[in-house]
């Protein structure tokens, strides 16, 4: 993967300690692995923030710092994927894991219109947030176990792509110094 395109973007674990309002994370920055760009790292990353993406509660970046915290994940990666729902695809999103949770828990979808209120929330909320919870969780859970091995997939496949250009550089410099002699 490339490392050293992602980490152009990242800022360095003394950039975020040296932001007076972001010392109370100094925990974050004790594991190094948090900050390494690694296959292992990455891919944990991937499974920590698309799963987090899903869940339908406020404060998803910080919550995917916790859990990227517990699980040797990646911080900067895991709470950047949580922009996968972000204000303009929540609605769509929500949505459709709520009617992906209707299905798997076979009742019937609730025709509602949504209104930007508290009461709506307090309201509405009591009917749908069973299918919704758990088609967030079903779908956070599987595209972040795909997230997962897809990162393992493509990193080995750049790895095994970088090896093969270095044999055939390897070959032709050869095949040169041959022709030279």
């Amino acid at each position: 993967m490339p490392k050293k395109f992602l980490q152009k973007f990242f800022p360095s674990p003394e950039q975020v300690q040296g932001n007076p309002s972001l010392r109370f994370l100094s925990p974050l920055f004790s594991k190094p692995n948090l900050w390494h760009v690694n296959r292992r790292s990455v891919a944990r990353a991937f499974m920590v923030g698309l799963f987090t993406a899903f869940l339908p509660m406020p404060f998803q970046m910080g919550i995917a710092a916790f859990f990227a915290f517990y699980a040797n994940a990646n911080v900067p990666i895991s709470v950047g994927l949580v922009w996968v729902s972000n204000p303009v695809t929540i609605p769509p999103l929500f949505y459709g894991t709520y009617l992906f949770g209707t299905w798997l828990l076979g009742t019937p979808s609730s025709d509602f219109s949504i209104e930007l209120s508290l009461d709506w929330v307090l309201n509405e909320l009591v009917s749908i947030w069973q299918p919704l919870l758990v088609g967030s969780l079903t779908i956070g859970i599987f595209l972040g176990v795909c997230g997962y091995f897809a990162i393992h997939l493509a990193w080995r496949l750049h790895i095994a792509n970088n090896w093969k250009k270095r044999r055939i550089n390897r070959l032709k410099r050869a095949a040169e110094e041959e022709e030279s002699n």
